[in-house]
C-alpha cells in the first residue's frame, strides 16, 4: 500500500489520489486531461479571490491590487537581469515572466520573481546588486515607494517565504524555494538561457515553471496552468513531414 499522492490542484486544495511516486499525477490529472481540470480549477478560485477582493477593507489591500494594469516590460526584466549577471548572482528566474520568456501565451506579469542560491557569498553579490537597484520593501499601495531595508547576507540569508521589493528598474520577489521545488539547486539543472535584449536571462525550465504553479495553487497560478501545460505540449510534439 502506498503512502504517495497526486498533489495536482483541486477547488479543496492538493488532490489526494494515490500513485506510485509522491507528486505525480494520478490517472484523473494525466495526459489532456490536466488541461480541462486546471482550467476547471482556475475558474472556481478566480470567482472565490474576486469575493474575498469585495469583502476588503480600506488599507488591507497586499501588493496583487497594485497597479494591476502596469505589467513588467522587457526592458525591465531585461535591466533586473543586468545588474545582476553583472554582480554575479547566481539566480533563475521563475513565475510568469519566465512563462513568457519561454513563448507561453499568458497575461504579462506585473514582477520578476527570482529564486537566488543561498550561498553566504552569492547573498553578498545579491545584496550589492538589490543595493544598485535602490530596492525597498514592499509594504502595500498606500506607501508605493516602500520602506528602505539593509541588504546584507545576514537579512537575506533570513528571509522566508517571499520578500516583495520595488527597484527603479520594477517589481522584484526573492523566494528560496518556490512551491514544488527545492529551491535553486533543483531549479538550475534544468535552467535555460533567454536572450532578452541583449541580455542572458537563466530561466526555470517550462516543466519547473508548471510543477510550481500546479503545488502553489493560488487562482492567479492555476489560471495560467492549462495555457502553460498546453504550451508544453505544443513544444513536445513533432514537427510534420
Amino acid at each position: 500500500m502506498t503512502n504517495a499522492h497526486c498533489r495536482f490542484p483541486t477547488n479543496n486544495g492538493p488532490s489526494a489520489r494515490p500513485v506510485e511516486v509522491d507528486g505525480e499525477r494520478c490517472v484523473e490529472h494525466r495526459e489532456l486531461d490536466a488541461v480541462t481540470a486546471a482550467a476547471e480549477v482556475a475558474q472556481e478560485l478566480r470567482q472565490r479571490a474576486r469575493a474575498q477582493r469585495r469583502r476588503h477593507q480600506p488599507g488591507q489591500a497586499g501588493r496583487d491590487d497594485a497597479d494591476p494594469d502596469v505589467p513588467i516590460s522587457d526592458a525591465q526584466i531585461a535591466a533586473v537581469a543586468e545588474c545582476l549577471n553583472r554582480h554575479g548572482v547566481d539566480y533563475v528566474l521563475v513565475g510568469g515572466a519566465a512563462s513568457q520568456l519561454h513563448g507561453a501565451n499568458t497575461p504579462r506579469t506585473r514582477d520578476a520573481d527570482i529564486v537566488p542560491s543561498k550561498q553566504a557569498d552569492n547573498l553578498d553579490r545579491l545584496a550589492m546588486a538589490l543595493n544598485e537597484m535602490e530596492a525597498r520593501l514592499w509594504v502595500g499601495p498606500e506607501q508605493p515607494e516602500g520602506l528602505a531595508m539593509t541588504f546584507d547576507r545576514g537579512t537575506l540569508g533570513q528571509i522566508q517565504g517571499f520578500l516583495n521589493l520595488v527597484t527603479k528598474h520594477g517589481p522584484v520577489d526573492i523566494t528560496y524555494r518556490p512551491d514544488g521545488t527545492d529551491g535553486f539547486p533543483d531549479l538550475a539543472r534544468a535552467t535555460v538561457t533567454v536572450h532578452l535584449l541583449g541580455v542572458d536571462v537563466p530561466v526555470a525550465a517550462l516543466e519547473d515553471v508548471i510543477r510550481s504553479k500546479e503545488a502553489a495553487g493560488r487562482a492567479k497560478d492555476l489560471a495560467v496552468l492549462p495555457r502553460l501545460i498546453q504550451h508544453l505540449r505544443d513544444r513536445e510534439r513533432p514537427a510534420p513531414d
